[in-house]
């Protein structure tokens, strides 16, 4: 069984807590200002805090319609313990939007060259929130030797989405309506992206913490509008 160094454990220890609950923002560190860079001739928007003596990169995949500033306190938080890294992908917040395929294998092989340009070298501490840890979930299977974990909040797993031609017509169509071009392209290669993960080879040698949001209020309703299969194996 894979025993993680006591620094990997601390780093995802307190991704863990971050994540779970954003109410320490006291003990934040003073956050910087996200920048925009043109790299490979397109702007992209990300905020990077380098801690001098930690050998990981805590990288942190946002999910679906999702930006820099929805992780709130955690990305300062952290940064006293790891460098940090963030960034919005194409067509979100301030990144141009991208004309290459939307399925994962091509935004994980885009992160890894924005993090090649920002100069941020594995191991990497892999956090995603829905979408993103689809995305985080193939890149660990795709280059399992840069990765040392994975925090998984409330993410997506294969299987989970339907295929978009599988949608109501009404979902399909309320889709492309409120969300944008960028968001409903990635929506459409949801599945195969699945499919992508899963045929590679499994990561059982890499600690993997799951946050899962649990309502708890009597009034939740499960509304999934039938674009999920609600089968358990999906989320196994």
């Amino acid at each position: 069984m894979f025993q993680p160094t006591p620094m990997l454990s601390s780093i995802l220890l307190s991704t863990f807590c971050l994540c779970a609950s954003a109410c320490a923002a006291a003990f934040a560190a003073p956050l910087p200002s996200p920048v925009v860079e043109t790299i490979e001739g397109r702007r992209v928007e990300s905020l990077t805090i380098r801690h001098p003596a930690a050998k990981e990169v805590v990288v942190f995949e946002g999910g679906s319609r999702n930006t820099i500033d929805k992780w709130g306190t955690v990305l300062g938080q952290l940064g006293s313990e790891a460098s940090v890294f963030a960034y919005n992908r194409p067509g979100y917040g301030d990144s141009e939007p991208a004309t290459t395929p939307r399925d994962g294998r091509t935004i994980v092989e885009e992160l890894r060259r924005v993090l090649r340009h920002k100069g941020l070298q594995p191991p990497y501490v892999l956090v995603g929130h829905s979408l993103g840890g689809l995305y985080m979930q193939l890149f660990a299977r795709a280059y399992p030797d840069e990765v040392k974990g994975l925090v998984l909040v409330d993410a997506l797993y294969p299987r989970m989405v339907r295929k978009a031609s599988e949608f109501p017509f009404m979902t399909r169509l309320a889709g492309q309506l409120a969300f944008s071009r960028s968001v409903w392209r990635e929506i459409e290669q949801i599945d195969a992206t699945g499919e992508m993960i899963l045929a590679l080879p499994a990561i059982d040698d890499k600690p993997i913490v799951r946050l899962v949001n649990q309502p708890t209020s009597n009034t939740a309703i499960a509304v999934d509008f039938g674009a999920f299969r609600m089968d358990e194996t999906t989320r196994s």
